[in-house]
This record gives structure tokens, C-alpha cells and sequence, in this order.
């Protein structure tokens, strides 16, 4: 296993927010942070509707690698409790030099930047691995995720295998 960068803090919207590597031990938290998506989000993350996470995907999602895999998840306290508000991950792409990227933000903490420092944080890492492009598969009517790849760079093609989706790619 490839150790990842360590854990940053930053403030947000008057908030402590500690952007760090995800770990086995963070399932109660991807449960929890999955769960309290709105149904729209869930939608857009999963492309297509998803009630509840599977013992088999958590165990995916929270067993990273950091070899072929990484994830970063960002986090803060509510109401005294530690709760995960966004993450950021990639996956074996068709080429070893490409990965597949996801990231989703927590409804409440949409628009306010999260998802550009997790992109950047997970952007960065990628470059330590020797990975030369990130793409993402996304619905085309996610605006969120559009607005992400503009400020990012990405460029933006459609997916020749679904007209409803587009990809987003970016040469690192």
C-alpha cells in the first residue's frame, strides 16, 4: 500500500474541514454521508437512483489501495458529531496511465468550494502516481459537476456509448 498525503485543514463557510485519505474505518462514516444525500445527488453520483449502499460497494469505496486506487474524504463536526460532507476518489481507467474520478458533496455544503479543493487535493496525489489523465462519466444534466470541470479545466466530450452522458477529461 502507497501512503497518501496527510490530512489538511481548512475553514469553510466558518467551518473546520479536514480534507484527509479515507480508511477502513471510516464505513460508519460513507454510510452515514451516502444515506443524508438527497435523492437528485444519489442520482447524479450513482447514475441513477441507489436507496442504500451494499456491504460490497462500502467495502470497495472504503478499501483503498492508493496504488491503483484513492479516495479522500472531507469531514467536520455537526452537532458534536463527526460526519463525513464530501469525497473524492478514483479507480482504474482503460489505460494504467488514466484513472476514473468521482466526487460528491454533501447537499448543504454544495457551492461553497469543497469540491474544488477535494478535486485539487485528489488531483495532486494522482501527479505523485504517475497518472496522466482523470476523466469522469457523468449524467449531462449534473451542473454541478459541469460547473466543476470548467473550473478545473476538464475538457468535455460526449459518451459515445450513452447520449444522456457526457466525459470529462483532464491531462495531468
Amino acid at each position: 500500500m502507497v501512503e497518501p498525503a496527510t490530512a489538511i485543514d481548512v475553514q469553510l463557510d466558518g467551518q473546520r474541514v479536514t480534507i484527509r485519505p479515507i480508511s477502513s474505518i471510516d464505513a460508519n462514516l460513507e454510510v452515514g454521508f451516502i444515506d443524508r444525500l438527497s435523492p437528485m445527488t444519489k442520482h447524479y453520483r450513482f447514475l441513477g437512483g441507489m436507496h442504500h449502499i451494499s456491504e460490497q460497494l462500502l467495502k470497495e469505496f472504503c478499501d483503498v489501495d492508493f496504488d491503483q486506487t484513492a479516495a479522500f474524504i472531507a469531514i467536520t463536526e455537526i452537532d458534536g458529531e463527526e460526519r463525513e460532507i464530501g469525497v473524492v476518489r478514483y479507480a482504474p481507467g482503460s489505460t494504467d496511465n488514466d484513472r476514473e474520478m468521482a466526487i460528491t458533496i454533501a447537499d448543504n455544503w454544495q457551492n461553497k468550494g469543497l469540491d474544488v479543493l477535494l478535486a485539487k487535493q485528489l488531483i495532486d496525489f494522482a501527479k505523485t502516481r504517475g497518472v496522466k489523465k482523470l476523466y469522469s462519466i457523468d449524467l449531462a444534466d449534473n451542473a454541478p459537476m459541469r460547473q466543476l470541470a470548467n473550473d478545473l479545466g476538464m475538457s468535455v466530450g460526449r459518451d459515445p456509448d450513452d447520449a444522456h452522458q457526457v466525459i470529462y477529461t483532464l491531462n495531468l
